[in-house]
């Protein structure tokens, strides 16, 4: 009876993971026509973050102790993993191809390798480093750097940009992580036996949402945007589309639908294998891009990807374990609990 309910609870939280994969993948795709039609990025950045706040502001209310309680995650989550992630990912497919621009941010689990080894001093294990040498080697063959970078140096700079926020998303979330450590240790010591409870991922989503709007109204200004492209169509590889449509599509699927079912996922699943199926997001971007928008890749861009893909495993289900002793666990285990947790890569897209 329970092996038959854990087989099933699995293939639902499998299940869930996969449309949360699939509705993130799909954000770019439908992001791109909406900006090729003539609003700015950020415009539609705003959008999207705004809309989707407004849909989590029931959430956000029955969680409102966590303004008082974790002001700085709160922040850190709107700042790095909603506003920065998606204005810069936004910013770089108005430059270069959807799938190109998700492949270059899935450095990120390599980057959080490279801050716990170089800057925080810890050890990695050999098969994370591998991960970081594939996806570095893959990132090579997705830019065609033998062809002297032809693509969009500035749409490069800003898809890394998109990676640098994930990695400081998950150091503050590592950060985090040790101060509620720390504080359950001192009340335990006190003798009160009590625990800390890590913060609801739906309501950390929620206000990282509403300080991500409050943050891109004050840098896109939305009063400045034309809101009659949102009345007309926009060109999806010669098919035309209602532009509302995508939007909806954006607010709903891409971010609601996408951050919910990502966390009920994890709540399935452990968050190492969440994470991986995750991963399937940037394939899902990429045959998308390839099917609606017309943007081919070459054979070696594919290798490439595939590439960047495995080293993102690699280095994601490396982490060292968490020590038995007093030492706590390294930010390379955080990012991949927090990404799968929070959904946050992705805080992706």
């Amino acid at each position: 009876m329970h092996a038959s309910r854990g087989t099933q609870k699995r293939s639902a939280g499998l299940g869930l993971a996969l449309l949360s994969a699939f509705a993130f993948g799909g954000s770019g795709v439908a992001a791109k026509p909406l900006i090729e039609a003539g609003l700015d990025p950020l415009h539609v950045v705003w959008l999207r973050v705004a809309g989707a706040a407004l849909i989590m502001l029931p959430v956000a209310w029955r969680h409102r102790n966590l303004v008082r309680e974790r002001p700085a995650l709160l922040a850190g989550f709107g700042l790095f993993a909603v506003a920065g992630v998606q204005a810069c990912y936004f910013a770089a497919i108005s430059r270069i191809p959807v799938g190109v621009a998700l492949l270059v941010e899935y450095l990120a689990p390599a980057l959080v390798l490279g801050w716990v080894r170089f800057v925080q001093r810890r050890p990695v294990t050999r098969a994370a480093a591998l991960g970081v040498v594939l996806a570095v080697g893959g990132l090579a063959c997705v830019v065609e750097v033998w062809a002297g970078l032809s693509f969009d140096a500035l749409g490069l700079l800003l898809a890394l940009g998109a990676a640098c926020c994930q990695v400081g998303y998950f150091v503050l979330s590592d950060h985090g992580g040790q101060e509620a450590k720390g504080r359950e240790g001192r009340e335990g010591k006190g003798g009160d036996g009590g625990s800390v409870e890590p913060p609801p991922p739906l309501g950390v989503i929620a206000y990282g949402l509403i300080v991500g709007a409050l943050v891109l109204t004050v840098v896109a200004r939305p009063w400045g945007m034309d809101w009659s492209l949102l009345g007309g169509t926009a060109g999806m590889n010669g098919t035309a589309v209602p532009a509302w449509v995508l939007l909806g599509w954006i607010v709903l699927i891409a971010t609601v639908l996408a951050y919910g079912t990502g966390v009920v996922s994890v709540r399935k699943l452990s968050p190492q294998v969440a994470g991986v199926v995750a991963c399937l997001e940037a394939v899902i971007a990429t045959v998308l891009a390839w099917v609606l928008l017309g943007e081919h890749l070459s054979a070696p861009q594919l290798i490439g990807g595939f590439t960047v893909l495995t080293g993102a495993f690699i280095a994601q289900s490396s982490a060292p374990k968490p020590p038995s002793g007093p030492v706590a666990a390294g930010a390379g285990a955080a990012a991949a609990a927090a990404e799968s947790e929070l959904s946050a890569g992705r805080a992706s897209h």
